[in-house]
């Protein structure tokens, strides 16, 4: 709330400059925050997809949170006003393999009951054909 006080005397001002460069700021920390939200959502899909993948079966459990992840993923992704997309496909792909690391480890617990460690769990599934599939729910079909 700041940041648009600060934005409001700026143009009262006349600062065009540092309007701009505050605009641009706010614009950033929009889209961290959006990206941020997007992760924690890519987290849950992945490691359901990892399970899937790990333990060759899935669950009514595991569909549904893979649902709900992606339906939230496209949410948090879209613009409403000004239509399109806060993350562009290579930036999509970027989240997901930053979130990877951690749905490793989170899924290292569940995959077979915790049987194996976070290393030994990613030698066993496909990192980019995961990620690829976790991109290609999340991507619209037109």
């Amino acid at each position: 709330m700041e940041e648009i006080l600060e934005l409001k005397e700026l143009l009262l001002k006349g600062d065009i400059k540092g309007s701009l460069a505050l605009v641009e700021e706010l614009e950033e920390m929009s889209k961290d925050d959006k990206i941020n939200n997007i992760s924690s959502y890519s987290i849950i899909l992945l490691l359901h997809l990892i399970k899937q993948q790990a333990e060759k079966r899935t669950t009514r459990s595991w569909e549904v949170s893979i649902r709900n992840s992606v339906r939230e993923i496209q949410r948090k992704n879209k613009r409403r006003k000004a239509g399109g997309y806060y993350l562009t496909i290579k930036e999509l792909r970027s989240a997901l393999e930053e979130a990877y690391p951690q749905a490793i480890d989170r899924a290292s617990l569940e995959v077979e009951e915790g049987r194996y460690e976070a290393e030994e769990l990613e030698k066993l599934v496909n990192k980019e054909e995961i990620i690829d599939r976790a991109l290609a729910a999340i991507l619209p079909s037109e």
